[in-house]
């Protein structure tokens, strides 16, 4: 098997609208195709970025809460590469998105930071 690349990330949010706005207004994903499935009371919204399929968003009526903090087991986080990391979190800042302090990876010296979806899910903004 010779893996070639991620294509894409499922995401289950607990309120569809808000984390709609959130990935597509804040973030800038693109919708490519919106679909509800009535059968499962669910929406799926397939969001890309530069031309680049990557997010699944599902809703579910009442899905269980995920635990994040402390880390378990399993996906922790996703992670975006941006060119400014200053200017990415001035503009998280506008939109009234926390972001944590800066670290640095001790191994390759970058700049990183991290801020939530709506519903707690850690977004890594690493400087490229």
């Amino acid at each position: 098997m010779e893996i070639e690349q991620i294509h894409h990330i499922a995401i289950i949010c607990s309120d569809y609208e808000k984390s709609k706005l959130f990935y597509t207004e804040i973030l800038g994903f693109k919708v490519d195709k919106e679909i509800y499935r009535k059968e499962r009371q669910s929406y799926k919204l397939d969001l890309s970025l530069n031309g680049q399929y990557l997010i699944e968003l599902f809703s579910f009526p009442k899905p269980p809460k995920r635990l994040s903090y402390p880390e378990t087991t399993g996906l922790r986080h996703i992670a975006f590469g941006v060119k400014n990391l200053d200017l990415s979190i001035d503009y998280l800042k506008s939109k009234n998105v926390i972001t944590e302090p800066i670290r640095i990876d001790e191994f390759t010296d970058k700049r990183f930071t991290f801020f939530n979806d709506p519903d707690n899910l850690p977004i890594e903004l690493y400087e490229l």
